[in-house]
C-alpha cells in the first residue's frame, strides 16, 4: 500500500490566503518610518550646502562634497549589505543599517571640522545605502502577487513624506536665520532612524529566505504571524518551495538567465537617478538662490515636494492594472517631456509647470521602478539585485552633481534638457526588459 504524500503548501500560499491587513500595515509603517529618514539624509544635500559652506567658510561647490561623499557611501553599502542580506538574512542587515544610520546622522549634527562631517556623511551614506535595498526585498517577500506592486509603491511614496519634511525643516531654519542650519536639519534627518532601531526589532525574517535557506519549520512559523495578525487561522501543513523557473535560482545576477534583464535594469537605474539627482540637488539651491519670479525660495519647493505625492498615486493605480513596464514607460515619457519643457519656457508660470510636471513624473517614475526590479529575481538573488540597482543609482547620483557641474555653469537648461535625453534612453532599455511581473509570484 503507497504511503500517502504528506500535504504541501507554498509561501505564495499562504500569503494568499493572509492576504494583506495589519501585518502588511505595520510592516510598512516601520519600513516607510525609516525610508522617510533616508528621504530626507539624501535630499539634505542640496537643502544643507549653503549653511555649511558659510559655517565652514568654504564656497558652495565645495561644500557639497558632503553629498559627493554621502553617494559613495550609499554606492558601496548598497553593493555591500544587499549580498549579505542574501547570505546571512534579511534582518540582521536591517537591524545593523538602521543603527548604523541613526548614529553617524546624529554624530554629523556635532561635527567639528570640514573633514570629520565628511567622513560622518560617508558613513551615515553607507548605512543608508544598505537599508534602501534589503527594506525593498524584505517588504517584497510578505506580500502576494496580487498587492504587491501597489505595496511597493506605497513603501516608495514615504520618499515624497521625507521630502516634504525635510523641505519644511529648511523652510523653518532659514526663516528663522538659525545659525549652522545644516545642523538642525542633520538632526531632524536623524530622528526617524532612532525610532526605528527599537521598531525593528518587531519585523521577522523573511519567509522565503528562511525555506530558500532550508528552514521550513521556521518559514511555517512566521507564515502563522502573518496569518494570525491578519485575522486568518494559523496553518500545519508543510512549507514547500514550489514551482521555480528553469535556472533562475542558480548563480548570480550577471549570469544566464539573468544577465540580460540585470544589465537592462541596471541601465534605467543609472540613467533615472543621474536625471533625478541631477535635478533635485542642484534646484533647491537654485530655486532657493536664485529663483524665477515666484518660483522662488523653500516655499515653493515645499509644493514640489507635495507634487510627487500623486505621482506615487498613479504609479500605484498602473503597475497593477497596465503593467510593471507599461507604467515606468509612460512614467519615463512624462519625465521626460518635463524636462524638455523647461528648457523651452519663456514664463514663469511655464518654467513652475514644468518643474511640478518633473516632481510628478520623475517620483512617479521611482514608484514603478522600485516594484519592478525586486519581482525580477529569485530569493536567493533578490537583495544583491536591489543593492546593485541601489549602487547605480548611487553611481548616478555622484555623476549627476560632479559630471553636469560644468554644463550646469554654462547653461542650467541646457542640463535639463540632457536629462530629457537620459530619460529617454531609459524607455529604450526599460522596452528591451523582456518580462512583466504584474501578479507573477516569487521564487
Amino acid at each position: 500500500m503507497a504511503r500517502k504524500k504528506p500535504r504541501e503548501t507554498t509561501v505564495e500560499a499562504v500569503l494568499s490566503e493572509a492576504g494583506t491587513g495589519p501585518f502588511q500595515r505595520r510592516l510598512l509603517g516601520v519600513f516607510g518610518l525609516v525610508w522617510t529618514a533616508d528621504a530626507m539624509q539624501v535630499l539634505a544635500v542640496g537643502f544643507t550646502a549653503p549653511s555649511i559652506a558659510t559655517t565652514f567658510g568654504l564656497s558652495i561647490p565645495d561644500a557639497l562634497q558632503t553629498g559627493t561623499l554621502f553617494f559613495l557611501g550609499m554606492l558601496v553599502g548598497a553593493a555591500v549589505f544587499g549580498r549579505l542580506a542574501d547570505r546571512y538574512g534579511r534582518r540582521r542587515i536591517l537591524l545593523g543599517t538602521v543603527a548604523l544610520d541613526a548614529v553617524f546622522g546624529l554624530l554629523s549634527v556635532f561635527a567639528p571640522s570640514f573633514e570629520i562631517l565628511l567622513a560622518l556623511r560617508f558613513l551615515t551614506g553607507l548605512a543608508v545605502g544598505g537599508t534602501l535595498p534589503v527594506d525593498y526585498a524584505m517588504m517584497a517577500e510578505f506580500l502576494p502577487a496580487r498587492q504587491r506592486g501597489r505595496w511597493l509603491v506605497a513603501l516608495e511614496g514615504f520618499w515624497a513624506v521625507g521630502t516634504v519634511a525635510v523641505a519644511i525643516v529648511a523652510w523653518v531654519a532659514s526663516s528663522a536665520g538659525v545659525a549652522d542650519a545644516w545642523r538642525w536639519i542633520f538632526a531632524c534627518t536623524a530622528a526617524p532612524a532612532l525610532v526605528g532601531i527599537w521598531l525593528r526589532f518587531w519585523i521577522p525574517e523573511s519567509p522565503l529566505y528562511l525555506l530558500k535557506s532550508n528552514r521550513p519549520e521556521e518559514a511555517r512559523t512566521v507564515l502563522n504571524r502573518v496569518l494570525t495578525a491578519n485575522g486568518k487561522p494559523a496553518t500545519q501543513i508543510r512549507i514547500s518551495a514550489g514551482p521555480t523557473s528553469p535556472g533562475r535560482d542558480k548563480g548570480g545576477i550577471f549570469t544566464s538567465p539573468l544577465l540580460r534583464r540585470t544589465i537592462l535594469i541596471l541601465a534605467v537605474w543609472l540613467l533615472v537617478s543621474a536625471a533625478y539627482y541631477g535635478v533635485f540637488v542642484w534646484l533647491p539651491g537654485r530655486l532657493a538662490g536664485e529663483g524665477f519670479g515666484f518660483v522662488r525660495g523653500y516655499g515653493f519647493l515645499v509644493v514640489v515636494a507635495l507634487a510627487q505625492i500623486p505621482g506615487y498615486a498613479l504609479a500605484a493605480w498602473g503597475v497593477e492594472r497596465l503593467g510593471r513596464r507599461p507604467t515606468l514607460i509612460g512614467f519615463l515619457l512624462l519625465s521626460a517631456a518635463g524636462c524638455f519643457l523647461f528648457t523651452v519656457a519663456t514664463s514663469v508660470a511655464l518654467i513652475a509647470t514644468a518643474i511640478l510636471v518633473m516632481s510628478f513624473a520623475l517620483l512617479g517614475t521611482w514608484g514603478a521602478l522600485y516594484a519592478f526590479t525586486p519581482e525580477l529575481y529569485p530569493t536567493r538573488s533578490r537583495a544583491t539585485g536591489m543593492g546593485a540597482a541601489g549602487a547605480m543609482a548611487r553611481f548616478g547620483g555622484l555623476l549627476a552633481p560632479t559630471v553636469m557641474a560644468p554644463i550646469m555653469a554654462i547653461s542650467f537648461e541646457a542640463a535639463i534638457g540632457l536629462f530629457a535625453v537620459l530619460l529617454l534612453l531609459a524607455v529604450g532599455a526599460t522596452f528591451a526588459i523582456d518580462v512583466e511581473t504584474r501578479r507573477v509570484p516569487l521564487d
